[in-house]
């Protein structure tokens, strides 16, 4: 039931992206970011923010990923809370949402018994916001989608909980796919004052079965074998620490659950399956439970 509920306030919410039903228009003008978004962030490079006896890759803002350096002798560490995966040489990643509050606690526990903690300085970024004067008309939900959309939940959450060995959270990521954006991170629509949830991934426009690639390596925790009722063709990708992709839309799916992909692979083609308005690629992310916006590791798109 709790699953259900959870569809459904998703369905009325509009919380299908930009080329999607329901979704912020993609020729609404965007407000200017507080900061800039970074450029395609390099494999390994020098730490230079210095926060304390930790280190990060770039500076945090909302909505961003980076890399983190943890100090030398760290047996666990531990993120607003919860602990971290990290790596043997001591990398790990963090990832901060749309909404993160303006500071971040990290500790790391150390095998002499000392503890060190930080402070991460989150900066905020605005958001590109639509007002509408209407309210929003709702649908009821069909009676196959309220009894599909369960198991449909149940295979995503399961994927999200596998824990699997890959290294492409640590490297430079690419786009999958080339082509217009469509529709941006965190973009959101007000319907007479009242909130629509906000956009959670980037949309490339693209013609049906034009090629999608795995940004980074990584394996595959979900394959849908036929379409999501919202979704429609979804693929899934962990890319290890805590980071994972998600593609959907999906006009087919080329690998299956338990595949190892490289980097730069065929993976699927763009489509238009689900609830979508027109063929494109939407590309989510989380690290751990925060949703991120997958330009802050790309970059611009490139120049066709």
């Amino acid at each position: 039931m709790i699953l259900l509920r959870t569809a459904l306030v998703a369905l009325l919410l509009g919380t299908i992206p930009g080329s999607c039903i329901g979704a912020p228009a993609s020729n609404v003008r965007a407000s200017q970011s507080a900061l800039p978004l970074p450029s395609a962030r390099p494999a390994e490079p020098a730490p230079p923010v210095a926060l304390g006896v930790f280190r990060l890759n770039q500076p945090a803002q909302q909505g961003s990923y980076a890399l983190g350096w943890a100090p030398k002798g760290t047996v666990r560490l531990v993120i607003e809370g919860a602990d971290v995966r990290f790596a043997a040489d001591g990398r790990f990643g963090i990832g901060f949402g749309r909404d993160h509050q303006p500071t971040a606690t990290i500790t790391a526990f150390l095998a002499d018994g000392r503890a060190v903690t930080d402070k991460i300085s989150v900066a905020p970024r605005q958001w590109r916001i639509e007002n509408l004067k209407t309210l929003r008309r709702y649908s009821q939900p069909s009676a196959e989608f309220q009894a599909r959309r369960p198991g449909e939940l149940a295979q995503i959450n399961a994927a999200r909980r596998m824990v699997v060995d890959a290294d492409g959270w640590r490297q430079r990521f690419i786009w999958p796919a080339k082509g217009r954006i469509s529709g941006v991170f965190g973009s959101q629509r007000i319907y007479a004052g009242e909130p629509g949830a906000p956009h959670n991934g980037v949309d490339v426009a693209g013609g049906t079965g034009a090629p999608v690639y795995a940004p980074a390596n990584g394996v595959v925790t979900l394959a849908a074998a036929s379409p999501f009722t919202l979704e429609g063709n979804l693929l899934m990708i962990d890319h290890g620490g805590g980071l994972n992709s998600a593609f959907l839309h999906l006009s087919r799916i080329d690998v299956k659950k338990g595949d190892v992909v490289r980097q730069g692979q065929l993976i699927g083609a763009i489509g238009a399956t689900g609830r979508a308005t027109g063929p494109h690629l939407h590309w989510g992310m989380k690290w751990n439970e925060e949703r991120i916006d997958p330009q802050t590791l790309v970059g611009a798109m490139p120049a066709p």
